[in-house]
């Protein structure tokens, strides 16, 4: 069996996730959906909204538009599912999600029950092209889930079970399309059994992080650990030991076979970035203790509304809550972890610091950076904020 130390475990699975190396930025952002697998969709948006931050991480300052049309485009490379929560997926995993489809007609409903006709009317409309829940007249503005209208519940089912298709968003919103008229045939005409799709998945799981545990390999696109049991012998990932970890690990078998090298990245992550969605793998591969405090009342959050990790020379140094106002990018609060801001590591950790904001000041349009709190308190008298040359 194969022994890793906890340090290379970690450049594995940074290169793995394109932010080591040069490969994170081949075939641009349809390569990186292909690796990663999986870039998890969410309605909050700060600097960005998360879908976009994932691509810019790894590839710089890519523009919004470059990275829709990478999406979605006039044939769609991807379509959005439920996987790490719902997450935008590369098309050809269309075969995949099979199991999970079946598995809500099986149940009958997610977390509503289907009117009954509204699914035939709904099949009426789609008849004549894409529509959205506004096209079908009963959206609510605003209206949380429990809130939705008959058309909305209907129009998610059908989604949930794979009638229709989810081709883009347009304000936020879904546009459904038949899946017939969205999935290659190829594609649609695959019936692959559970077995065969947790195997596609899991395997899918242990390439985008390269070493994984049972229940790293469950949680990426949430699946049960006792079903990641059933096929792991079929996946091709092999068993090795990682020092430091306590439960049994695997590894793909291609990461294992070149020691990663190269240029490691210094950038602001998404909180919901796959590289740290998961808190206990963040804390056991990163020693670093990841949640996000949006949903948190405001007077009990630590590090703020949408915190994003701050990750340079392959380390998570600390966080970052960002704003924008008018031209001037903020940083709220920097929270910096106590081992990066010893006498040996401050100039380094604050010049991280300076270059991931301003960094993601250019991409977001600002000229200027302004930093309104630092923790530890002593670390604000040393940084420098002028532009990096």
């Amino acid at each position: 069996m194969n022994v890793l130390t906890a340090d290379e475990a970690r450049r594995m699975q940074l290169r793995a996730q394109g932010l080591l190396g040069s490969g994170g930025r081949d075939g641009g952002v349809p390569g990186l959906l292909e690796r990663l697998g999986a870039v998890q969709l969410d309605t909050i948006s700060v600097l960005a909204r998360s879908h976009e931050l994932i691509p810019y991480a790894r590839l710089g300052p890519v523009g919004r538009a470059t990275v829709e049309k990478a999406y979605w485009g006039d044939k769609p490379r991807a379509f959005e599912y439920w996987a790490h929560a719902a997450s935008i997926l590369p098309i050809s995993e269309w075969p995949s999600f099979a199991f999970r489809r079946r598995a809500f007609v099986e149940r009958g409903w997610r977390w509503h029950k289907v009117p009954e006709g509204v699914c035939d009317e709904i099949r009426a409309r789609l008849a004549d092209g894409p529509i959205t829940t506004k096209d079908l007249g009963g959206a609510k503005a605003g209206a949380d889930w429990w809130q939705w209208s008959d058309h909305k519940i209907g129009i998610e089912w059908l989604w949930d079970i794979g009638e229709v298709v989810c081709v883009r968003r347009v304000g936020w919103r879904r546009v459904y399309d038949l899946a017939e008229r969205v999935v290659p045939p190829h594609l649609l005409d695959q019936d692959l059994d559970d077995a065969a799709c947790l195997t596609r998945l899991v395997r899918r799981a242990g390439e985008a992080l390269a070493v994984a545990t049972r229940a790293d390999l469950a949680d990426y696109y949430r699946v049960k650990q006792d079903q990641v049991d059933a096929v792991i012998e079929a996946t091709g990932l092999v068993p090795v030991q990682v020092e430091g970890w306590k439960q049994p690990a695997w590894a793909d078998p291609e990461a294992l076979a070149t020691p990663p090298r190269g240029r490691h990245v210094t950038t602001l992550l998404s909180p919901f970035d796959s590289l740290v969605w998961d808190r206990a793998r963040a804390s056991r591969v990163f020693g670093f203790d990841h949640r996000l405090e949006a949903y948190v009342p405001k007077d009990k959050r630590i590090h703020g509304y949408f915190a994003m990790p701050l990750l340079a020379g392959g380390r998570l140094l600390g966080r970052v809550d960002p704003a924008r106002e008018a031209t001037t990018l903020i940083a709220r609060q920097v929270t910096l972890e106590p081992w990066a801001t010893t006498p040996a590591r401050q100039e380094s950790t604050l010049e991280a610091l300076r270059t991931a904001l301003w960094r993601a000041a250019a991409w977001v349009g600002c000229d200027s950076v302004r930093v309104e709190r630092i923790n530890p308190s002593g670390m604000g008298r040393g940084l420098d904020l002028t532009p990096p040359a």
